[in-house]
């Protein structure tokens, strides 16, 4: 008999803003840890999350303007090879939800295709340090 204390948890779905990478791969500070301590519950299953491939441009750009190209392949290719991570699509359908996205609630085109890629991908948080989602009513935000 199965009682709900037994119950396996389902991870939430986890929507990771460019900037979870980019402390994690740049070590920043406490930011840094935070970061890798959530990459480490996604890796381990106890999360699930998405990104935009638009995510992987943010990230190989800021990592080689910081750490050099050998770090910012180092760092796209986990990306890619990141288990219980889905990296979606920025195609059409995103795009054209960006765009009322962008009427809505005046976000930048990024920001928008981000935003519009987590709506589409029924996540149950965006995890950013960024507040200018916040004022997203479709989104709950979740700090580091």
């Amino acid at each position: 008999m199965h009682t709900r204390k037994n119950w396996k948890r389902e991870p939430n779905v986890l929507y990771l803003d460019a900037n979870i990478f980019i402390f994690a791969a740049l070590n920043t500070e406490k930011e840094g840890a935070k970061a890798v301590a959530l990459l480490m519950k996604i890796q381990l299953g106890e999360e699930r999350a998405i990104t935009s491939a638009l995510t992987f441009d943010e990230v190989f750009w800021e990592v080689k303007k910081n750490r050099g190209i050998e770090k910012a392949l180092e760092t796209a290719e986990a990306m890619l090879n990141f288990p219980n991570l889905e990296i979606v699509s920025a195609d059409k359908e995103i795009a054209t939800l960006a765009i009322k996205i962008i009427k809505k609630y005046n976000l930048a085109p990024r920001d928008a295709l981000h935003t519009a890629t987590a709506i589409a991908g029924k996540v149950d948080y965006i995890v950013t340090t960024d507040a200018h989602f916040g004022k997203v009513k479709e989104l709950k935000l979740k700090g580091l």
